[in-house]
């Protein structure tokens, strides 16, 4: 079994690749998809700049969530996770996942009124949904780490 330490170093080290590969994405492989698919399409070709900037910011998104999962990590390997500081972090993920969610939902509602085949709307859906998902277990771990620093409280306080 990996022990608690071997997996907060392992997880940071696929941390910073992950942001790493973000970030090349973000500056160099999305603006430039979305310019050849603009230049492939003439005929779509209005789409690359809100696209661009969906894209990127969806790429922010996650990264805020990077960012604050690397914070907490620290709060991890000092013993402080129970505390109200780690509760700024997870706020910051709820709302980097409550932001995304919201461009998700325009997009899919803006791309399932226009499409003519049902794959795209359907594969948008699926991912509105994960995000969904994933943004309510979000808020219920923030109850449960909001109930377990209250508890540590109390209980510094009696000893």
């Amino acid at each position: 079994m990996v022990t608690e330490h071997r997996a907060v170093a392992a997880l940071r080290v696929f941390l910073v690749v992950l942001f790493g590969v973000l970030v090349v994405f973000q500056t160099f492989s999305l603006p430039g998809q979305f310019a050849y698919m603009a230049a492939e399409s003439p005929e779509d070709a209005y789409l690359r700049w809100p696209a661009t900037v969906v894209a990127v910011f969806w790429v922010l998104c996650v990264q805020v969530v990077i960012v604050s999962t690397w914070k907490l990590l620290s709060l991890v390997k000092n013993d402080r996770i129970f505390t109200e500081a780690s509760l700024k972090w997870v706020d910051a993920i709820v709302w980097a996942i409550a932001a995304a969610w919201v461009v998700l939902v325009g997009v899919f509602l803006y791309v399932g009124f226009k499409a003519d085949d049902p794959g795209v709307p359907l594969l948008l859906f699926l991912l509105t949904v994960g995000v969904t998902v994933l943004g309510l277990l979000m808020v219920v771990m923030r109850a449960l780490l909001r109930q377990a620093t209250t508890l540590r409280s109390d209980m510094e306080a009696v000893i």
